[in-house]
């Protein structure tokens, strides 16, 4: 037995045109629509259009009975356009009104002087508050002296019109006698042709008065479009992508908007916002510098920087609220829209120039179109973001320009399998790629070099009494020149389970001391936690460079503690769109800057960077010298130490408190960095796992001469019996 086939659920009809009530529907015309289907929609409203769309979006639906049955009716897109940019124009044209009207209150009753004084008055500013008093008293005297003279300015008016007139009649008197006389024409002739003329200029009058409202209609649109902000819910395709003007009134109504009680409170009693800087063109974008109400500070608008960028029609990446002098002061930046489309542009030394690495290199432009240069002696850096947003090619940029100094060695560590550096190869005085555990290995004896040459610069700079290298310094060939190193996907190294912590160490030492000794270490990570990257390398590094992140560590990480609550926040950049925009603390003298950071290409068939090492290899061998720090020979470097055999150097006859031991060994062995970092806790469990165990005696934990020789002794016979 087969199945009856089912009915197929009918798809309703909508229409989409005006509606009239007092056309019925069986007065309607008929609409064309498909074969078969006349039984149905035989008769409808008229003007509609037939649709197959049963999930249009919901605009008002009218229903409208047909046989019975209901269809339903919707107003004509045209018909709702047209209806919401009359509305705008009146709207608009009402906030002109409004304007003029305001200011015109304002001008009889001399209210900006009252709102400056009331603002002087609200914020305990004496000085503003007795200027604006003594202009308020001049501006009455001088409206005084004005009403004074009106009545003889009335008197002045009417002899000039009088004056004119008579003027004008002896001049057609004039004109007229010279004509008769002349025999041009007849003695009328002339008031002839002025009577014409007047009569032509008052049927001028006549036609052109109708037009006089459209006149004041148009004035007030442009009034409150300067003005005035029309509701949201009349915006209309053609106007979705318009820009506002930003000024003082904008910044006030999205501070407003905000609704912080105090801002709300001193707005709506009528005061003005007190404004240091003035808005102003400020590159590409407008700056503004303002007094915030009292118990408001910068910060707190800060935190809240996406929700006033939505006040000014931006996006938050666009508005940039930071603190002032003072902590109730607002530094306010608004970016053009869509500034950030402009990008950096190319790289500026691509096909020619040089670099002084004592001066910075070329980094990229702020959001303002002004270029910036990336500081980088007495400097470390430590770069990041979510994979692909732009962190290595930052690091490429800094290293292009490092590399175009040619007094500049440059060492290049990438424990990972990527092409991002290869081209630097020829360039650098080290170099590993790759992620075997000799590789990392690898990295790990280059550190341990790096960090004997900071010692030796260390010692260099004391012969010479100098704290920190010079240009002069650097140029004297006396082994202090500029060198910079680069560790990519830091955090694979680091979390190596053999080599990892060394490398954490040395990487802390190396940036914490070898900063004024001309050597700048660039960290290049993806998400730096305390796992990933020591706070000590965060800490110790005044570059930071934070492309996109996903939270308030990576962000605090990489733009120093506290950050994120001050509204300096790369989380607001979106993966994928902000590709190559980053936001950088130490570059400049403020907290930070969004920086569109230069590209430079490594692509086959786009090479960008290799063009850069040949002039600068050129330039090398022009000076006749080779490429820096790869014919000297490595630094020795400190080799493992015996801690058994140390201990007994540096224990005496007497036993010594565990806690004191770390300092002599040190001081012993100064350039083996574990002892650098030994405390008392961690020499005793290093001594149980050789099998020395220490007694606590009274909590001191010492340690003997005689414990540490016989400890000695043990090991010596265990290496003769394994032998």
């Amino acid at each position: 037995m087969t199945e009856a086939p089912q009915e197929q659920p009918r798809r309703d009809r909508v229409i989409y045109g005006p509606w009239l009530p007092e056309r019925r529907p069986e007065q309607a015309p008929p609409l064309p629509v498909p074969d078969g289907e006349h039984d149905e929609l035989e008769r409808i409203v008229y003007d509609g259009e037939v649709v197959e769309e049963p999930d249009a979006p919901p605009v008002r639906m009218l229903p409208v009975p047909i046989r019975g049955k209901a269809i339903a009716v919707r107003p004509h897109p045209t018909t709702v356009k047209v209806a919401k940019v009359t509305a705008n124009v009146a709207v608009t044209a009402g906030q002109g009104w409004h304007s003029w009207n305001v200011r015109a209150w304002d001008s009889i009753t001399l209210g900006v002087y009252r709102r400056a004084i009331r603002q002087a008055e609200a914020v305990g500013d004496r000085e503003a508050l007795a200027e604006w008093v003594d202009r308020k008293e001049r501006a009455v005297a001088a409206r005084r002296a004005r009403l004074m003279d009106l009545p003889m300015l009335a008197i002045n008016v009417a002899k000039f019109l009088g004056i004119s007139l008579v003027g004008a009649l002896v001049l057609l008197l004039a004109l007229s006698t010279a004509v008769y006389f002349t025999g041009v024409g007849e003695f009328g002739t002339v008031w002839h042709v002025a009577g014409n003329v007047i009569r032509f200029l008052l049927t001028l009058i006549k036609w052109l008065w109708p037009l006089l409202p459209v006149a004041l209609v148009i004035a007030a649109w442009r009034e409150g479009s300067r003005r005035g902000t029309a509701p949201g819910w009349l915006a209309t395709s053609a106007n979705a992508d318009l820009d506002i003007t930003i000024d003082e009134t904008t910044i006030a109504a999205a501070l407003e908007a905000l609704r912080i009680p105090q801002v709300t409170a001193y707005l709506k009693q009528g005061l003005p916002l007190q404004y240091l800087v003035p808005a102003h063109r400020d590159g590409r974008g407008i700056g503004a510098t303002l007094r915030l109400p009292k118990g408001v500070t910068a910060e707190k608008i800060g935190r809240r920087r996406a929700d006033l960028a939505t006040g000014l029609y931006r996006a938050a990446k666009e508005v940039w609220p930071t603190t002032g002098s003072e902590a109730g002061i607002l530094q306010l930046w608004i970016a053009d829209k869509g500034a950030l489309a402009e990008g950096a542009g190319p790289y500026p030394l691509l096909s020619d120039g040089l670099v002084d690495v004592f001066k910075g290199a070329p980094f990229g432009k702020t959001l303002r179109g002004d270029p910036i240069l990336a500081p980088l002696m007495e400097r470390n850096t430590i770069t990041g973001g979510m994979p692909g947003q732009g962190k290595s090619s930052a690091a490429r940029v800094i290293m292009a320009g490092a590399a175009l100094d040619p007094t500049a060695e440059l060492r290049i560590w990438v424990p990972d399998t990527n092409f991002d550096f290869e081209l630097f190869k020829p360039r650098c005085s080290r170099y590993v790629m790759g992620a075997e555990d000799e590789k990392i290995e690898q990295i790990l004896e280059d550190l341990r070099e790096l960090y004997a040459e900071v010692q030796y610069r260390g010692e260099l700079l004391v012969k010479h009494h100098e704290p920190a290298v010079t240009r002069k310094l650097a140029d004297a060939g006396i082994g202090l020149h500029p060198l910079f190193g680069l560790l990519e996907e830091a955090h694979i190294a680091i979390q190596h389970k053999t080599y990892g912590e060394e490398i954490s160490q040395l990487l802390i030492d190396i940036v914490k001391l070898g900063r004024k000794r001309g050597i700048h270490l660039i960290v290049s990570t993806q998400a730096p936690t305390k796992d990933s990257m020591p706070r000590d390398v965060t800490r110790n590094c005044s570059n930071g460079i934070a492309f996109a992140v996903g939270d308030h560590v990576a962000n605090d990480a990489l733009l120093g503690q506290g950050a994120y609550t001050a509204g300096h926040r790369a989380t607001e950049l979106i993966p994928g769109v902000d590709k190559g925009t980053a936001i950088v603390k130490g570059f400049t003298g403020e907290r930070s800057d969004i920086v569109q950071v230069h590209f430079i290409s490594v692509a086959k068939g786009r090479d960008e960077l290799t063009p850069i090492i040949e002039r600068s290899l050129a330039e090398i061998a022009r000076r006749g010298s080779g490429v820096p720090g790869r014919a000297r020979p490595a630094r020795q470097v400190e080799q493992p130490r015996d801690l058994l055999e140390d201990l007994a150097e540096v224990l005496g006859p007497e036993p010594t408190p565990a806690a004191d031991l770390p300092a002599l060994l040190a001081r012993h062995a100064p350039r083996w960095a574990p002892y650098r970092t030994m405390t008392g806790k961690s020499l005793r469990e290093e001594l149980a796992a050789l099998g020395v165990k220490v007694p606590s005696t009274g909590n001191r934990w010492p340690v003997s001469l005689d414990l540490i020789r016989e400890a000695l002794i043990r090991r010596e016979d265990g290496d003769q019996g394994a032998g």
